[in-house]
């Protein structure tokens, strides 16, 4: 599997993703447009359909939006290394 032509070892190693059979499952996740496996916590991704409860809306919110912060920090950390790929390629 390469990812925008970079190899999967360099996306584990630079994301500090540790298990390749993680990201492959992911990656299979995304590309089927089944993107509230993602969103559950990762000890429930399998439960497919039954997602966490909460006990309040407002603690349903935070993990929401603690969920969109590390998503945004792993986005703007993939786009910094993707520049910098490009760049080693030239």
């Amino acid at each position: 599997m390469r990812l925008a032509g970079i190899p999967v070892k360099t996306v584990l190693e630079e994301l500090n993703i540790k298990n390749h059979s993680q990201l492959k499952t992911w990656m299979k996740w995304h590309r089927e447009g089944a993107h509230e496996r993602l969103h559950q916590p990762v000890a429930k991704q399998y439960a497919y359909g039954k997602g966490p409860e909460y006990e309040s809306e407002t603690d349903r919110l935070q993990v929401e939006n603690r969920y969109l912060k590390q998503q945004i920090d792993v986005l703007k950390k993939y786009k910094e290394l993707e520049r910098k790929w490009l760049e080693e390629r030239l």
